[in-house]
């Protein structure tokens, strides 16, 4: 009987193709990945901090310049108040201011009242002169801010609509020297803001505390004046630069432009200075690197993928190859071969799967001849004779056998009148019975037909005490089947069992064609053990004169005397088996055969 290995697939839930590919792309790509965005993201922070600084410093420098004209002009204007007003000190009130003027270009005017808040003298560069003017000027805004707080800085103001201009006053170090009140150009002030560039298109500007637009490089903005609504975006602006502790930050400007922007106070003016620049210009080396970055990953998305793709068919190759080689080697075809040369442990594995198909087939084929030879052999000689690979022993032959036939009796009648499930299941335990006994004594099954069998001893396979072991074993298989006959009875069957033995000269060997092959023996003694096995009645086991002549001494016999059997011309002594020798069952042995 052939035998296959039968493999059962197990339904697969994601291809290996598509696992080691992702894996392989992965390996590949999530690593730059990382380091792409890792790249990115700290060069945002680097150019974001960079470009903080940046604009921090010119707007803190354009502060500076802006707090050191201021400074250097108040400095200036100090000189005028230093000497109390007599009649004596007009004149050198006047040389002062004269010499302020030249030294301070940016002071268009100044104005100097005594400590009583009348004019004494003013002094312009549009106007006209006055000394002694004598208006009352205790109630302007500047001396009044003065006397609060000891300077003062008026709004910023645009003479015929050009040019700005703020006035500044301050009081002397002594009460008797006045105060003098200056208005100041602040053309500078819009030099120093137009001077700024950060880039290509960075700009600065200035607010005074109420968000009013002073200073910008395009002098039309601050003439249109600030509308409430960019004064408040311009104030948000400002105070989010301060709650992010004067770092720059990204927003949008009055034009609703997204830009970055930083900004630095003026503390005595309450003005703020911004310097901002357009968020494409400043970023655009980030952006630039993001581009470069970008295909970076897409060039390693292609190679990744033409090399995950290479690897993976590397790897799945071979395996669709073993598993071909297994299925088909599982169906039972082992010659075939697994062809895989990529010199790594696929090739080894593919060879050892090799050498197992070979291996299976040389087991396949033994296996079949075992299973041939077991038709009519004893397992026990059949693994015998196929370990020793000689099988001349089953070639046709001369040997000395004992011939072994077992019937039923009464089965004639018994199938006539049983159903067949009932026949079929007497049949199945009656040779299940003798199976077993037969193989355990190693004894060859050459024939059985209905309820006959027919057993060869010593041969293929020759053995000591032929006799003996033949006679033992049709002992213990009457009383096995007397056990079975005993409980058939109870179910109604009158069945008997008898057993004929007899031990000769016979041609042994196969006999056959190449689909159909038994192991049989022709001869003389063949005959006898059927004719004898016919004559013997239930419960008997009947011998010829040679068996009795063998087993003599150790199975108790008794002499029937001569029987006339179908087929023989002159009449055949017979023995009954009784039991082996120690047995007292009562049974006498024949002198004839004690010597």
């Amino acid at each position: 009987m052939r035998r296959s290995i039968q493999l059962q697939a197990a339904p697969m839930r994601r291809s290996l193709f598509r696992k080691y590919f992702l894996a392989f792309f992965a390996a590949v790509i999530v690593p730059l990945a990382i380091s792409g965005i890792g790249d990115a993201w700290f060069g945002y922070r680097d150019q974001r901090a960079m470009l903080s600084a940046l604009l921090r410093v010119e707007a803190t420098s354009a502060a500076g310049k802006i707090q050191s004209f201021l400074d250097g002009i108040k400095d200036q204007l100090g000189w005028t108040v230093q000497q109390a007003w007599t009649a004596d000190a007009e004149a050198y009130h006047r040389l002062d201011a004269l010499r302020v003027m030249r030294l301070a270009p940016a002071i268009a005017s100044i104005t100097l009242v005594d400590d009583v808040g009348v004019e004494r003298l003013h002094v312009s560069r549009i106007d006209l002169n006055r000394m002694e003017g004598g208006s009352d000027r205790s109630g302007d805004p500047a001396v009044l801010g003065v006397r609060s707080n000891g300077t003062w800085f008026g709004p910023v103001t645009f003479r015929d609509g050009s040019e700005p201009f703020m006035t500044m006053a301050m009081a002397g170090n002594r009460k008797a020297g006045g105060i003098v009140v200056a208005e100041i150009n602040l053309k500078l002030v819009w030099t120093v803001v137009s001077e700024i560039r950060v880039g290509n298109g960075g700009r600065a500007f200035v607010l005074d505390r109420t968000g009013r637009l002073i200073a910008h490089p395009d002098i039309s903005k601050v003439l249109q004046g600030t509308d409430e609504k960019t004064a408040a975006a311009l104030t948000r602006l400002r105070d989010e630069i301060a709650a992010a502790g004067g770092e720059a930050t990204t927003a949008r400007n009055a034009e609703n432009e997204p830009v970055v922007t930083a900004m630095a106070a003026i503390p005595n003016l309450g003005w703020t200075v911004f310097v901002e620049q357009a968020q494409a210009e400043a970023f655009a080396p980030l952006y630039a690197s993001l581009w470069r970055t970008g295909g970076l990953l897409l060039a390693a998305a292609i190679f990744a993928s033409a090399l995950a793709y290479w690897l993976a068919r590397r790897m799945t190759g071979p395996i669709r190859l073993l598993q071909e080689g297994t299925e088909k080697i599982g169906a039972g075809q082992f010659e075939h071969r697994i062809d895989i040369a990529t010199g790594d442990e696929f090739e080894r594995l593919a060879d050892r799967f090799n050498e197992m198909a070979q291996e299976l087939a040389v087991s396949r084929d033994r296996s079949e001849r075992i299973a041939r030879l077991k038709r009519f052999l004893a397992p026990q000689v059949a693994e015998l004779v196929e370990k020793s690979g000689d099988e001349s022993v089953l070639a046709g032959q001369r040997a000395e056998v004992v011939a072994v036939f077992c019937d039923l009796r009464g089965f004639t009648a018994f199938s006539a009148r049983a159903e067949p499930e009932e026949i079929m299941q007497v049949l199945r335990e009656y040779y299940e019975a003798l199976g077993t006994i037969i193989t355990r004594y190693e004894a060859t099954l050459t024939n059985f037909a209905a309820d006959g069998l027919m057993v060869l001893v010593n041969a293929p396979v020759p053995c000591a005490d032929p006799a003996l072991r033949a006679v033992e074993m049709a002992i213990d298989m009457q009383d096995a089947i007397q056990r079975l006959i005993a409980e058939w009875r109870l179910l109604g069957h009158a069945i008997g069992f008898g057993i004929g033995l007899a031990m000769g000269w016979a041609t042994v060997g196969r006999i056959g064609y190449e689909a159909r092959v038994d192991y049989t023996a022709i001869g003389h003694v063949v005959n006898l053990a059927s004719r004898l096995c016919s004559s013997a009645a239930d419960q008997q086991i009947l011998v010829d004169h040679a068996v009795a002549q063998s087993v003599r001494g150790e199975i108790l016999l008794v002499a029937l005397g001569p029987r006339q059997l179908k087929g023989f011309d002159e009449q055949i002594p017979a023995w009954k088996v009784g039991t082996r020798s120690g047995r007292s069952n009562g049974v006498q042995e024949p002198k004839g055969l004690n010597g």
